[in-house]
């Protein structure tokens, strides 16, 4: 009988513990993802929208906003990004978009920050600590440990090789660099406004000339109840 009792207890605690690989081991290949991030948050930190507390996970293509007073911490595979209050960033893998705020990147992974057409990244993938931020549109970098390189364009925005060349400068540990958005990027294209419903301006226009009446006409009466004219009758 204890024989029995212990071969029980021995089956019992084999399922037990292949139950429990059963539900860790997608955790573990979650971590183990080299595109996925943790961020970490005492409150005041959104994630698409929503909420989030303590430690979350996010994927390229999250944005993440900061409220007053309120930091996150991003814990990517060898990087750390310590996103500032009131900043809006998104998540991309091996870089991050900076859309307004700043953070602190530590690195030896060689991760970068863009701002629009602007781009930050360590010189080499040695362990490298620099700021960057953008609230009133100028863009400041500075490097606290190791060098950083400035790239305007690139991959980001379509230049000239000669061009890319010279849009290209490099922050030394312990300086500063600043690059005015607008002139780097150019000003944002003015989204296209709605239509209203109202008239169609090219046939106001057409109303002036000598066939406008026509035209007009042919755009008024197109619903009328009238039979059409056929061509056959003169």
């Amino acid at each position: 009988m204890p024989k029995f009792v212990l071969g029980m207890s021995v089956s019992f605690s084999r399922n037990f513990v292949y139950q429990m690989m059963v539900v860790l081991l997608p955790l573990q290949l979650l971590a183990a993802d080299t595109g996925s991030a943790v961020v970490h948050s005492k409150g005041g930190v959104w994630v698409n929208g929503a909420e989030v507390a303590d430690s979350t996970a996010i994927f390229p293509g999250d944005v993440l906003e900061t409220k007053p007073g309120f930091v996150a911490e991003l814990d990517a595979e060898g990087s750390a990004v310590l996103i500032q209050p009131e900043s809006i960033v998104k998540f991309q893998g091996n870089f991050v978009n900076l859309e307004h705020g700043g953070v602190s990147v530590g690195t030896s992974t060689s991760m970068a920050v863009h701002v629009n057409c602007i781009r930050v990244e360590p010189i080499r993938n040695d362990r490298t600590q620099y700021d960057v931020t953008d609230f009133s549109g100028t863009v400041q970098v500075a490097a606290k440990k190791n060098d950083v390189n400035i790239t305007q364009g690139g991959t980001l925005k379509k230049m000239s090789p000669e061009n890319s060349a010279s849009q290209s400068a490099t922050v030394h540990e312990g300086e500063q660099a600043s690059r005015i958005e607008t002139s780097a990027c150019g000003a944002p294209a003015r989204p296209e406004s709605p239509s209203s419903g109202g008239p169609n301006t090219k046939w106001i226009e057409l109303g002036g000339g000598g066939g406008g009446a026509i035209a007009l006409c042919l755009l008024l009466c197109r619903g009328s109840s009238h039979p059409s004219l056929s061509t056959s009758q003169p």
